[in-house]
């Protein structure tokens, strides 16, 4: 595509960069997001003293929200270098779009069921109902995440 501004396009190798950015901090979110689903059908029956315990393997987790930064940050870089390309940025969008999508369902599910149960320290009567929100909404995140790091690839292989 040719340009008709005065703005010099962006380089090859500032796109590339971009999308490798984009890709790792998707793939490593998308790593956690994936390990809270793979767990689900051996957790969501565990018996309440149980699911405490295990619950304490995610102390620390909240970190990741740095690699969601980095990952929201690269796709937006994306859009921004690629918004003349319909045919790749489009794909960058639905990134962007499931990414958000996973966020809405992390603050409108998982982190309500953190704060009743006190980042899992405390178990209240709607414990097993907590639970259920929890690894169902993690799953819903790990879809989305998916999803986000389909379309980058997708929108990778459609570049010229």
């Amino acid at each position: 595509m040719r340009y008709t501004s005065d703005i010099e396009p962006p380089d090859q190798t500032t796109r590339n960069v971009a999308f490798f950015i984009a890709l790792m901090a998707t793939a490593v979110a998308l790593g956690g997001a994936l390990a809270h689903a793979l767990e689900l059908p051996n957790k969501i029956a565990l018996p309440r003293e149980h699911y405490l315990i295990v619950q304490h393997i995610y102390d620390g987790w909240n970190q990741l929200a740095y690699v969601l930064a980095v990952q929201l940050t690269a796709l937006l870089t994306l859009i921004w270098l690629y918004w003349r390309e319909t045919r790749v940025a489009r794909f960058v969008v639905l990134a962007l779009v499931a990414l958000i999508a996973a966020q809405i369902v992390f603050w409108m599910f998982t982190y309500p069921a953190n704060v009743a149960t006190g980042q899992w320290t405390v178990l209240p009567e709607n414990w097993q109902q907590l639970r259920t929100q929890w690894e169902y909404s993690h799953l819903a995140g790990a879809l989305f995440q998916l999803l986000a790091m389909t379309s980058l690839v997708v929108a990778v292989l459609r570049r010229r």
